[in-house]
């Protein structure tokens, strides 16, 4: 059109001089990938050079040049100062005259081809951001809901402006970056409406391990401001990349958010006005199954045309029912991280009392002094290596965050800007914690542990901790298979690049435990409930479609996880092996289960799979693993069977599964027993007839061969997996499976504890060790004589 405005449409990627990066990848996309389904709404952008020619208007650049000149970044007073003097001057200056018609003509043609009203996003692009190796991302200003002429041309100055924010000026000085190299151009775009909808972030990796197969969503009801500042918990979802392509149902977690506000469109002048949740909208996922799909397969597009993982910016029109993508730049944290280096954080004593809870973001510890911060006003409290705690943070925040040795905040998720500027800095940081505020005292020492899992923690005190460091691109070759145990699927993707021949075991019980929480017999006779109990239980399945697909559901998501974060190695999940005891410490658990003296050898495993009591709870197991291995194709999840007595029930056992449509053999299901009753092993040729290996329990293997509790703590010194009765009972089984020619493999915690007996089983030919992932590395140093 001009030197001043260009349209997206003419746009791409070699476009960033002339109006940066987010208006180029507007305009790349939509030229490239709108026939591939990616749709993006239209727009056009000013220039760099439209926005040089201001500067020079009325001298405004020297006066700016000589203010920026003179100023030190780290004097914050100095820097919020000069910034708040720039910006004004900014938005004082008038446009040149040939800048305003080219606006003007631009905007009337927009507004002549809008159905109704025309309503625009005014956006920033910086000529220097959304390059992969620098983030300006959220930096500058954006203004939503924008309106009429002249508030185009007001909300185009407040961009303009923008680029002299505290924290834009500080992290120029920070990166190097100059000044006067750094131009700006205002994108108008029309605007979804998702103020009726829903909208968020995504990205083309999961951004706390930097796995690769899957996108990670995030979404909120209302305009995506909300999830960007991290102001709302929104729902987040991960969806298997290689079960996406295959056309196979792929989403492999779903996270309810608590969605408190979401922002609407404004009345009386004001751009947007952010309003409470109604409470049925809060416990419903903002997107259907289908619409996570679409976005990720759109998402995928995006990272195959650009060839780099990309963090992209989405919307739900409420109207129209369409999904548009906003924004796409690259991701700049975890695609640049070092994969062959592994660092481990940890705990060197046991934290005590625990000040708050929320979202673990990073994998890392960190410990300082609290500093509880209100607002920016307060921002000189913060010191090098204090612990940041306050409310949210936004861009502006930014100058203090840096120095923070780790980051608390009330809300936000895990694309919320203290997440985001937190995993930039390499710092750990824990949101979402709703009231962190209120319960970590100021001044206070605290340690923020994001090192545990999904859930971090802040503990008080100052607590020691350990940071290992090991490559891992040229670890020895061993005559053992060296596997891991993981029970926790939140963190399986960050457990996946520790070196390792896939999984050795993976209890379902911390599925249930932790995901679902309710006894499944309660979820199967939902409608029998009390009143009470059944509100109890309407809030932890709220999303799903009802009582017993919550209980299949989150199974399923939970060994789909395990199972696509290490494909295609073996993943071996052990069905449930609650004792009655941890059965009752479900929701609603004590209505249904026995009262037993001795539950560690009572009804559990198999015994219970195969009554009649226990049977509809048990054919929920494994329609989820069904789905798991046939719907999205994770064939390499095995499934072990637990404490298993006799040889009938061995047989019986493999019928009931066979029954249940997991037949051994068919879709290349194999079938693993866990060896760790002493009849297994006495009688295991004749046990290794029905299946397809074992797997050895050497934890109740030893208990009872020992006859001894290890519990009780009146006898556990006497527990030791490398006592000769024990060894001899491995030896047994071990030669056993040799023998039938099967799979053999160990997952006990003794391995992991004796380096020696992991040593002594290496030496047996056993086929895998299974470690629990701290101890993978050293262990497997210590095997091929090279220890660290």
């Amino acid at each position: 059109m001009s030197d001043y405005v260009l349209w997206f449409e003419e746009l791409g990627m070699h476009d960033v001089p002339r109006v940066g990066g987010k208006n180029a990848s507007l305009g790349e996309m939509i030229s490239g990938l709108s026939e591939a389904g990616v749709k993006v709404p239209g727009g056009f952008a000013t220039t760099a050079e439209a926005y040089r020619e201001f500067l020079r208007h009325e001298d405004l650049d020297k006066r700016i040049n000589g203010l920026l000149d003179k100023l030190d970044v780290d004097d914050i007073n100095a820097l919020r100062e000069a910034g708040r003097t720039i910006r004004q001057w900014v938005v004082e200056t008038p446009f040149p005259q040939p800048l305003t018609d080219a606006i003007r003509e631009a905007y009337k043609r927009l507004e002549a081809e809008t159905e109704g009203e025309c309503t625009v996003a005014v956006r920033s692009s910086a000529t220097a951001e959304d390059l992969p190796d620098a983030s300006f991302a959220g930096q500058q200003e954006t203004f939503l809901n924008v309106r009429g002429e002249e508030g185009v041309f007001k909300a185009i100055h407040e961009v303009f402006a923008s680029l002299y924010n505290d924290r834009a000026i500080s992290y120029r000085v920070h990166q190097g970056f100059d000044h006067a190299e750094v131009a700006l151009s205002a994108g108008i775009q029309r605007m979804v409406r998702s103020d009726v909808g829903a909208s968020g972030v995504m990205f083309t990796l999961d951004t706390e391990s930097g796995f690769r197969d899957a996108v990670f969503i995030t979404a909120a009801w209302g305009l995506g401001e909300t999830v960007v500042q991290g102001a709302v918990n929104p729902d987040e979802f991960h969806v298997y990349k290689p079960a996406l392509a295959a056309g196979r149902p792929a989403i492999l977690r779903r996270n309810m958010g608590s969605k408190a506000i979401k922002m609407i469109f404004g009345e009386d002048g004001k751009h947007t006005r952010t309003v409470e949740v109604d409470a049925a909208e809060r416990y419903r996922f903002c997107l259907t199954d289908e619409q996570v799909m679409d976005l990720a397969r759109q998402a995928m597009i995006i990272e195959k045309h650009y060839g780099r993982p990309m963090d992209i910016e989405w919307a739900l029109d409420g109207v129209d029912g369409g999904l548009y993508i906003v924004q796409a730049r690259p991701e700049t944290v975890e695609s640049r991280a070092d994969g062959q280096v592994i660092e481990r954080f940890r705990l060197k004593q046991k934290g005590g009392r625990i000040f708050a809870t929320g979202r673990a973001i990073g994998q890392k510890i960190g410990a300082g002094k609290v500093r509880v911060v209100s607002g920016l006003d307060e921002m000189d409290k913060v010191q090098p290596g204090d612990v940041l705690v306050t409310d949210m943070t936004d861009p502006d925040w930014e100058p203090i965050m840096k120095r923070a040795a780790a980051i608390v905040t009330n809300r936000g998720g895990r694309t919320c800007h203290a997440a985001i500027i937190a995993r930039e800095m390499g710092i750990p940081a824990v949101v979402g914690c709703g009231n962190a505020t209120d319960t970590i005292p100021d001044g206070a020492e605290a340690t923020v542990v994001c090192a545990e899992g999904d859930e971090g923690r802040v503990y008080e005190g100052k607590l020691d901790f350990d940071v290992l460091r090991t490559r891992t691109d040229s670890m020895p070759d061993l005559p053992v298979k060296v596997m891991m145990n993981v029970g926790n699927p939140g963190r399986a993707f960050h457990f996946s690049s520790i070196p390792n021949h896939g999984v050795g075991l993976a209890r379902l019980e911390f599925i249930i435990n932790n995901m679902i929480g309710v006894h499944p017999k309660a979820l199967l006779e939902y409608h029998t409930l009390p009143d009470e109990l059944r509100a109890e239980v309407d809030k932890r399945i709220a999303g799903y479609k009802d009582p017993v697909s919550f209980y299949v559901d989150r199974l399923v998501e939970g060994i789909s996880t395990l199972g696509a974060a290490f494909a295609p190695k073996p993943v071996i999940v052990r069905l449930s092996d609650f004792k009655s005891n941890e059965y009752a410490n479900l929701l609603a658990g004590d209505r249904y289960e026995p009262d037993e003296e001795n539950p560690m050898i009572g009804f559990r495993g198999t015994s219970r799979y195969l009554s009649d009591d226990f049977r509809a709870c048990f054919e929920l197991e494994c329609q989820a693993v069904r789905r798991v291995r046939e719907d999205m194709g994770l064939t390499n999840v095995v499934i072990m069977v637990p404490f298993v007595r006799t040889l009938a029930e061995a047989e019986g056992v493999i019928k009931l599964l066979a029954e249940m449509g997991l037949k051994r053999g068919e879709h290349g299901l194999k079938i693993y027993m866990m060896c760790e009753i002493p009849s297994n092993a006495v009688l295991a040729d004749e046990f290794l007839k029905h299946f397809d290996g074992f797997s050895i329990g050497s934890n109740d293997l030893t208990q009872l061969t020992l006859g001894l509790d290890r519990d009780s703590g009146l006898v556990a010194g006497s527990f030791d997996e490398r006592d000769p009765a024990v060894k001899k009972m491995l030896s047994m089984a071990i030669e056993a499976a040799h023998r039938a020619g099967k799979y053999v493999g160990i997952c006990g915690q003794g391995p992991s504890d004796y380096p020696d007996l992991a040593q002594w089983l290496m030496e047996q030919k056993i086929e895998s060790i299974s470690l629990n992932p701290d101890t993978v590395v050293d262990t497997w140093m210590q095997l091929a004589g090279k220890s660290e």
